[in-house]
């Protein structure tokens, strides 16, 4: 199970090697928004992305619960580089499955955090049936990208450090694709939120997706999507048409119902002023956050004081903002 205490062991369990990102606030983005803006930098964390903290956490608790003699993972970006990272740092050899359509600077990161990598068919099926194989004929340790209690607990540390260096938040906005850092930051600020009553009126969890449909229509309506596909969106961390089971369940209990979907455009949109105004590298699925903010003032006027998570910042700029000149 997901709960507060595990996100505590969790920070202590990663301290020494993550790094305590800053919290970075904007002038010009709080007049354009009419908000006090709070912009938590995960594109400084190790690998460029918060997915060190939730990989680092499940393989360090998988070794302090038995022998690991190796992991393994599925991924086409950031989950691959923060698992070779974290293999890296205690020692544990590494395999990482991407699909062909990986950009070559990925896998070559990949490879450089140690990691031996294999190519499969750019489908999720043919990704995780190669995992598994791989992990049975190994014995190696899986590490899930999301759905799962240990890497939740990890990246919930994100919400920890966050409510640790701002005072009176009341709304965090997060990205969501397969709900791994949706669910660890909104379980963590639901359990906080009685404590929080002296300082603000609430606090609650507010999910962006990509898109319409999917995760918004799953949320608002209790029900779990079950078949793992992705959608075609710039925003690659968020290209998930479903949340893990785990994630969903952890959602439904802690964060709001209502889901704001934003287009590529606005993504785009987003990321630029981002870089322009706050000079911040980040990747599409990081300024999803302030595209919601830019584009639901209505819906959102009831908050004053909102944390925002730039997720990562591993990013092509040729590639991403080239397609909106």
């Amino acid at each position: 199970m997901f709960d507060k205490l595990n996100v505590e062991d969790a920070q202590e369990r990663i301290r020494p090697f993550v790094n305590a990102t800053p919290v970075l606030t904007s002038s010009y983005l709080n007049d354009l928004t009419g908000k006090n803006l709070y912009f938590k930098c995960e594109n400084f964390q190790k690998t460029g992305s918060f997915k060190a903290r939730g990989a680092l956490n499940a393989i360090l608790k998988a070794r302090s619960s038995g022998h690991v003699t190796g992991v393994i993972a599925h991924s086409g970006g950031n989950h691959g580089q923060a698992v070779a990272w974290a293999a890296k740092q205690i020692g544990v050899p590494c395999v990482v499955v991407s699909p062909s359509t990986t950009p070559k600077t990925k896998v070559d990161a990949m490879r450089d955090y140690g990691a031996e990598m294999v190519i499969t068919e750019p489908t999720m099926t043919a990704m995780v049936e190669t995992s598994a194989r791989l992990a049975k004929e190994r014995g190696y340790t899986f590490i899930d990208p999301m759905n799962d209690y240990d890497v939740m607990s990890g990246q919930g540390t994100v919400a920890k450090e966050f409510l640790e260096q701002v005072d009176g938040l009341e709304a965090v906005l997060i990205a969501t694709g397969g709900g791994g850092l949706a669910s660890g930051v909104a379980g963590y600020v639901k359990a906080q939120k009685p404590a929080c009553k002296e300082q603000v009126d609430h606090l609650d969890a507010v999910l962006i997706a990509t898109g319409g449909g999917g995760l918004a229509s799953g949320v608002a309506g209790y029900v779990k999507a079950q078949k793992p596909a992705c959608k075609d969106t710039v925003a690659d961390g968020c290209r998930p048409l479903a949340v893990g089971d785990k994630c969903f369940d952890v959602l439904l209990r802690s964060a709001e119902h209502t889901v704001f979907p934003v287009t590529d455009e606005e993504i785009l949109e987003a990321m630029k002023l981002i870089l322009q105004r706050m000079k911040l590298v980040v990747e599409p699925s990081a300024a999803l956050g302030l595209a919601a903010i830019l584009k639901y003032k209505d819906a959102l006027k009831d908050y004053h004081n909102i944390g925002l998570v730039l997720c990562g910042g591993n990013v092509d700029l040729t590639q991403n903002l080239g397609k909106h000149e």
